[in-house]
């Protein structure tokens, strides 16, 4: 099969369209013919040499896919050859064909065509895993999203606003917020000239992609008994944490990710994929939630995704067609 590959760490010139080894499925596994990928700024970190995959996971790009089933190895009931599928990976997304386990196959929400389906396991599991599972929000509860505009960001207004909370948004301009607006964002910050913690007033759940240089104000603008969740380190990797202010405001801090989860277990991804089935995608069936997908490029333009996300130019995600 053809896979993107990358010939060494750097840019995104380093991406090449070339033929590898075709993924066996073995037990518990299903084996998809891809129709679509779709672009996460892990992948450019692995691109750059800082984010190499799980041991025993393929080295090839790619943290989520939609396509057919292919085979199913021994032991896969749920699956059969040629259901339409999309699926939570630990990467391999950016191949002809991609070996995952079964219990992270999701069926292709009702009404979302199946490339557009390659935009929301990996943003669908995040958003449900941190904001609902791991910190709790309510009904009219606020959840402060840093970087509206994104894939996560985009995804997670629209949850917020089916769970019935308030949302708050950061982003870098006016245009950016006014189409988190359209999202159902009910407070807009333009973080280049305003402070949230000012604007905010008081947030019961955080999700910050940014990490070190927010991590003082996210503590500042949590609620009492709120939750800030890191999930990215766009602004660095330490920061100080006033511990008084925190154990004030009966706080907690978590950082968590997905890719290096077990498939099974009470933090498996198996586990939060079957929540994303049961109570994302009737949000997507009902329209209450709708993928946001920027723009589809063919797969071997898979670099210009990657300097398209690399230069902001982006709102919701990016889709690579097979």
């Amino acid at each position: 099969m053809r896979a993107i590959t990358t010939r060494e760490p750097g840019g995104p010139d380093v991406l090449a369209w070339e033929e590898v080894r075709d993924p066996e499925p073995g037990p518990g596994d299903v084996l998809v013919e891809v129709a679509a990928t779709a672009v996460n700024r892990a992948d450019l970190l692995q691109r750059q040499g800082h984010y190499p995959p799980p041991k025993g996971t393929s080295d090839v790009l790619g943290l989520e896919c939609s396509g057919t089933v292919a085979a199913v190895g021994e032991g896969v009931r749920d699956w059969r050859v040629g259901d339409e599928v999309c699926a939570l990976l630990a990467g391999g997304g950016y191949a002809e064909r991609v070996v995952v386990p079964a219990a992270q196959v999701l069926p292709v929400p009702e009404g979302v065509d199946l490339v557009t389906a390659a935009s929301l396991p990996e943003v669908a599991c995040t958003v449900w895993s941190n904001v609902v599972m791991l910190a709790g929000l309510e009904a009219g509860g606020t959840l402060l999203v840093h970087g509206g505009a994104g894939g996560i960001g985009t995804h997670a207004i629209q949850v917020g606003k089916a769970l019935g909370a308030r949302v708050a948004v950061t982003a870098g301009s006016a245009e950016r917020l006014r189409r988190c607006a359209e999202l159902g964002a009910d407070v807009l910050v333009n973080y280049r000239e305003q402070d949230f913690v000012e604007v905010v007033g008081a947030a019961d759940v955080v999700l910050d992609n940014m990490g070190a240089a927010y991590l003082g104000r996210n503590v500042d603008v949590l609620a009492p008994d709120g939750h800030l969740v890191v999930i990215g380190m766009q602004g660095g990797v330490k920061g100080e944490l006033n511990i008084g202010k925190l154990l004030a405001k009966r706080g907690s801090v978590s950082g968590t990710g997905l890719r290096f989860r077990p498939v099974e277990g009470r933090s498996g991804k198996g586990r939060i994929v079957a929540e994303v089935r049961g109570h994302v995608w009737p949000m997507i069936a009902d329209g209450r939630v709708k993928p946001v997908v920027d723009r589809v490029l063919p797969i071997e333009r898979a670099a210009d995704g990657h300097r398209a996300l690399e230069e902001g130019d982006v709102f919701g995600k990016v889709v690579l067609k097979v």
